[in-house]
């Protein structure tokens, strides 16, 4: 029987924010990252969508004591899609691998209303940087869609619940990208 694992994309390639059993760094092809809004969140999400012509990397890890109803459950917003032929990988063993995303008409652009917060990002790009360094990084920013919406800079007082501090390094590589970007960053009033 295969082991199930899930795929993740963001803020769960940043192994500080959760202790899943047995993450590995992965890549999967056919998709890339994109920032969204639901009328199911507040603000803006990273979810993935398929571009035949695009790779990301991430971070497997195996689904808690097998119970996809408990990560569906922390992953309430997105649906469960197979990928397991589309994931590389180092795990030895058999793998059933999945990837959460919501589908593509049920999201729209994050706006002004529904902006990202910095203090998800900074937890994704902390992530990337310590799993796959600098080039992951740059690699990130290039394979994500929606760089042109608001960005709400909550560093001061963080919004997003699994937030960790950075360093001036890791928030002078954010803010970088950002800029070249041509980010737009409101600060929190």
């Amino acid at each position: 029987m295969s082991a199930p694992y899930f795929f993740g994309y963001g803020s769960l390639v940043n192994l500080a924010t959760h202790d899943f059993p047995g993450p590995h760094p992965a890549r999967l092809t056919g998709w890339r990252r994109a920032w969204r809004h639901t009328d199911l969140r507040p603000v803006a999400f990273l979810t993935a969508i398929p571009d035949p012509d695009c790779e990301i990397d991430g971070m497997i890890a195996h689904v808690p004591h097998d119970d996809w109803q408990a990560l569906d459950a922390r992953e309430w917003a997105y649906d469960r899609v197979a990928v397991t032929e589309r994931v590389a990988h180092p795990v030895k063993d058999p793998v059933e691998i999945a990837v959460y995303a919501v589908p593509e008409d049920r999201h729209t652009r994050p706006s002004e209303e529904y902006p990202i917060l910095m203090s998800y990002l900074d937890v994704v790009i902390q992530g990337y940087l310590r799993a796959f360094g600098v080039e992951g990084v740059e690699t990130f920013f290039d394979t994500t869609d929606g760089w042109g919406s608001v960005i709400v800079n909550d560093r001061a007082r963080p919004r997003y619940p699994r937030h960790q501090v950075l360093s001036a390094e890791e928030t002078a590589i954010v803010d970088d990208h950002l800029a070249r970007l041509s980010a737009v960053i409101k600060h929190l009033e």
